[in-house]
């Protein structure tokens, strides 16, 4: 299918900020091939650069977190850039209009927008949102981003299911969480094995609803974020406030009893929206990397923070590493849950009078050093996700990201090299057509035959 693409200039009319600019929804689906790049695309590269986010398609959505979800997808083979296709997520809310809830308490759990990530487990490629079910797409040849349906495990899974999985990579086993809004219990901690098959679901008692968007996996403990975001349904838009006085806290779980007691540390108040990684330290200590928010009730910047858990002591210590605003914090995802030298955060300065300047900074947790990569007045880049040059976790690779120009609103697909980003682009592909701004992805390689 070829269409003319959207401009965000055209879109940006008279709508609010979430609709307008480059946050505007694209109106049609398309399929590329043979995109042009500058640059090389390294050889190795064999699979789907895929990300997903918001995009209204029948009706404007009251918040940025509502839109339904649509994903971006970059075929990446042989040093080419082989196609792009963007297709929406057909959930049952985009195609017949379901909503989660019928205003009795009820829910339906296939109802959603399934609008924040993509991940591939046990075969499948999940698309999420942290509201209800995965849902399932089609990477075969031939089905490129397809909606294949709601996935519940089998009948397994009974609550929604938290946008932000870990695998973990010495078991492969899909830790995951629920949280829930009408009653008790308000969380709910799962496991998947490296099959696929649901083995643990165990509710976790938190005094109340919260707004749990991520929460953290070392080698033996599971580490939740109760953080004071709280439930209420009289705001319009979304229906959560900033209440300080609930109190902000960790609870670790060991992985070896997840039926056991769940404790819980305080810490001052805060949000997280993202978690850079977390790791054990010994037997008495898990260090844990964040985007920490001093608060969401008006402007606040998100910063690096490292929270140190002395489980001996029952404490946290509390360290902001940098000063510089960043989001969406990535590491090679094969070392989730272990020591990560090097994490990457995609900084962009606070919308002002001009252009958003956007840049990729890359830790090097170990030394404190940062490197800093700017694209340039008016090149905001999103999240950018790891893909691995070789076997070797925390080795070398590349980082991949949807880059929007404001000054001619286009749309490329960036690839940097992670060990040295300041060099700047190896290979940018030309995209056919602007990609609005979105939430998350992964790079997905091509099976191994």
């Amino acid at each position: 299918m070829t269409t003319t693409p959207t401009s965000a200039a055209a879109a940006s009319s008279a709508q609010p900020p979430h609709l307008a600019g480059n946050f505007a929804p694209v109106t049609d689906e398309l399929t590329a091939h043979d995109l042009p790049v500058t640059g090389t695309i390294p050889p190795e590269l064999s699979g789907w650069y895929l990300r997903n986010g918001p995009n209204p398609h029948a009706a404007a959505s009251a918040h940025w977190f509502f839109g339904d979800g649509m994903v971006h997808g970059v075929r990446l083979a042989g040093g080419r850039a082989v196609s792009y296709r963007n297709r929406w997520v057909r959930t049952s809310t985009f195609t017949d209009g379901i909503r989660i809830g019928d205003g009795t308490g009820c829910r339906d759990l296939t109802a959603g927008v399934a609008n924040t990530h993509v991940v591939r487990h046990a075969g499948r490629t999940l698309a999420l949102v942290e509201s209800s079910f995965p849902y399932e797409i089609d990477c075969r040849p031939g089905h490129e981003l397809e909606t294949l349906g709601p996935h519940d495990f089998g009948g397994r899974l009974t609550t929604a299911m938290t946008a932000h999985p870990k695998i973990c990579p010495t078991t492969g086993e899909l830790h995951f969480f629920g949280y829930g809004h009408s009653e008790p219990p308000y969380l709910t901690y799962h496991r998947a094995d490296a099959a696929g098959e649901l083995v643990v679901s165990r509710p976790i008692d938190v005094p109340a609803a919260t707004m749990m968007h991520d929460f953290h996996l070392t080698a033996r403990h599971v580490i939740f974020m109760d953080l004071p975001m709280v439930l209420d349904r009289s705001r319009p838009g979304m229906p959560y406030r900033w209440d300080p006085e609930y109190g902000a806290r960790l609870g670790v779980l060991r992985r070896d009893d997840p039926h056991g007691e769940v404790r819980w540390l305080a810490i001052d108040p805060c949000y997280v929206f993202h978690s850079l990684n977390a790791h054990d330290d010994g037997d008495q200590r898990i260090v844990l990397h964040v985007s920490r928010y001093a608060t969401l009730a008006g402007q606040a910047a998100p910063c690096l923070w490292r929270w140190t858990i002395d489980l001996a002591s029952g404490t946290v210590r509390e360290e902001q590493i940098d000063d510089q605003m960043g989001e969406f914090p990535r590491i090679d995802d094969r070392l989730a849950g272990l020591p990560a030298r090097f994490g990457h955060v995609t900084a962009a300065e606070a919308p002002g009078t001009g252009p958003i300047p956007g840049a990729l900074l890359r830790y090097d947790l170990r030394t404190g050093a940062v490197a800093r990569y700017d694209f340039g007045p008016g090149r905001t880049p999103g999240e950018a996700a790891f893909a691995p040059a070789d076997d070797r976790p925390g080795g070398p690779g590349w980082l991949i990201t949807y880059v929007h120009d404001a000054a001619t609103d286009t749309s490329d697909l960036v690839i940097l090299d992670a060990e040295d980003i300041t060099a700047g682009p190896v290979a940018t592909v030309s995209l056919p057509r602007r990609v609005p701004y979105g939430f998350h992805g992964n790079w997905l390689p091509d099976p191994v035959v």
